[in-house]
């Protein structure tokens, strides 16, 4: 849309273009490991998990930039009496912020995906991994419970 910022749809871009890339490498990892391909699959889950998580960063990224965005209508259009305007921009800050917790819960198990020595990878006990996971499918239901609309 004309009236979309040009960071948010520069940053959906480059998000688009890193799950494009990741779910190549993904299957490339996932061949190898069957045996359907001749390769090492250790680099190819690297790279896949680094891109889905570059993915998820920039996902959080967007949302944040939204979420200013929305912060700065809500404040110009205090006090005005446009509740229906209103009520939309508080839902969709809603889905931004529910967004951008899913996002960061599944960061965190990405990295923790990564190989040793990068941030915090590797070190997360079981219970955590499946306590972020299972956040993230909650809210996932959440939302798809809702329509997936920015009434969340």
């Amino acid at each position: 849309p004309q009236d979309e910022d040009g960071l948010v749809r520069g940053l959906s871009v480059l998000c688009n273009l890193a799950n494009q890339l990741y779910y190549p490498c993904e299957h490339v990892a996932w061949a190898a490991d069957a045996g359907i391909v001749r390769l090492g699959s250790q680099r190819w889950w690297t790279l896949s998990m680094a891109l889905w998580a570059f993915s998820l960063l920039l996902g959080i990224l967007r949302s944040l930039r939204i979420l200013f965005q929305l912060r700065r209508k809500l404040q110009q259009h205090r006090g005005t009496s446009l509740p229906l305007s209103q009520k939309k921009m508080k839902a969709q800050v809603k889905a931004e912020v529910l967004s951008i917790v899913t996002d960061m819960a599944d960061l965190s198990n990405a990295i923790h995906w990564l190989p040793p020595g990068f941030l915090w990878a590797g070190r997360f006990p079981p219970w955590l991994v499946g306590l972020l996971g299972t956040i993230s499918s909650l809210i996932g239901i959440y939302q798809a419970s809702k329509g997936g609309s920015s009434e969340a």
